[in-house]
């Protein structure tokens, strides 16, 4: 009688015999064959992508820490101007000329004001500045919105070609036009002349209104336009009540923008206006240079610091309509 056993029976010293290779069966070294095999020398499939997002995370970090720098770089070099304008009209005279000045006035006073309101009108240049800017953003805004929504709505090659000359216009420099300017004002009579001086504006003023409005109108879906047309509503009534309501936070951002460039030019004004009491802001600030172009520092730093805060007041107020006029230009359909 023999001791072994047939094909499939155990061997004698205890270890199974190799049997069959099919799913789930054992080897001779105990490791699972077919299917269902796991590699005992592979990495964990995990590791790599996790430390590729970690790396990745690190890189957004260190990207994100930068533009925050950058951006705080930004705003303390356009806060220094102001902030030491404001240290500079509270200073008084011996601070003012002291060797080793300082961000906080020792001694704060209000004598610069004061002299400020005395030797020059600054009520009534504050008056004509507002007129002239006020005027002429309204004017430039009622004729920009419907040529915008022209250029906007159709386009065709004449519509390229006038948004093209109007980009173009705006590279024309101040002393190539003024000249020409003046002949035409001076034959119309309007020279030293607010009217002339707000012609001027609107007329400045209207290519870049023009330009902004029109990419706010392009980020209107037309499909609003069309869907209140089907529903009965004319072109005028479709235009008043649901085209004009979308393009209110870029209207109001583009009015901002003109009158804040009327607010602060001095070129035209100091050119077309020659009566001390229709002059500019801008202009009567430069009164305070004495003949030899020494300047009145503390008058003028709180005439300077005035002439200032009505512009920061309006983007106080409106600034939530201008970041979305902002954020809707930029979108185009």
């Amino acid at each position: 009688m023999s001791g072994t056993h047939d094909s499939g029976s155990a061997d004698i010293g205890g270890t199974k015999s190799s049997g069959t290779d099919g799913d789930g069966t054992k080897d001779g070294d105990g490791t699972k064959e077919g299917g269902g095999t796991k590699d005992l020398g592979a990495p964990g499939r995990g590791s790599a992508p996790r430390g590729a997002g970690r790396a990745g995370t690190a890189r957004r970090t260190a990207t994100r820490t930068g533009q925050y720098a950058a951006l705080l770089g930004y705003l303390v070099f356009l806060a220094f101007p102001f902030l030491w304008l404001i240290s500079t009209a509270f200073k008084p005279p011996r601070e003012l000329g002291s060797m080793h000045p300082t961000w906080i006035p020792e001694a704060p006073t209000l004598e610069n004001f004061h002299q400020a309101f005395a030797q020059q009108p600054l009520p009534a240049a504050a008056g004509n500045s507002l007129l002239a800017a006020a005027v002429s953003a309204l004017i430039a805004i009622v004729l920009a919105t419907p040529m915008a929504y022209v250029l906007g709505r159709y386009r065709n090659r004449l519509s390229r070609a006038a948004t093209g000359w109007v980009v173009i216009s705006q590279a024309f420099p101040l002393v190539l036009v003024i000249i020409p300017l003046f002949l035409i004002l001076k034959g119309l009579h309007l020279v030293d002349s607010r009217i002339g001086l707000i012609m001027v504006y609107v007329v400045w003023s209207l290519p870049f209104a023009l330009w902004m409005l029109t990419g706010y109108v392009r980020s209107v879906p037309p499909e609003l336009e069309e869907a209140a047309a089907v529903d009965g509503a004319g072109r005028l009534r479709t235009l008043v009540s649901v085209t004009a309501p979308l393009l209110a936070p870029g209207i109001v951002a583009t009015a901002l923008f003109s009158f804040i460039t009327a607010w602060n030019e001095f070129f035209f004004a100091l050119v077309l206006l020659k009566s001390p009491e229709k002059q500019t802001l801008p202009v009567v600030l430069t009164h305070f240079l004495g003949t030899e172009g020494v300047a009145d520092l503390g008058p003028l730093a709180a005439a300077a610091l005035l002439a200032t805060l009505p512009s920061l007041l309006l983007f106080a107020v409106v600034q939530r309509r201008i970041t979305g006029g902002m954020l809707a230009g930029a979108v185009k359909s």
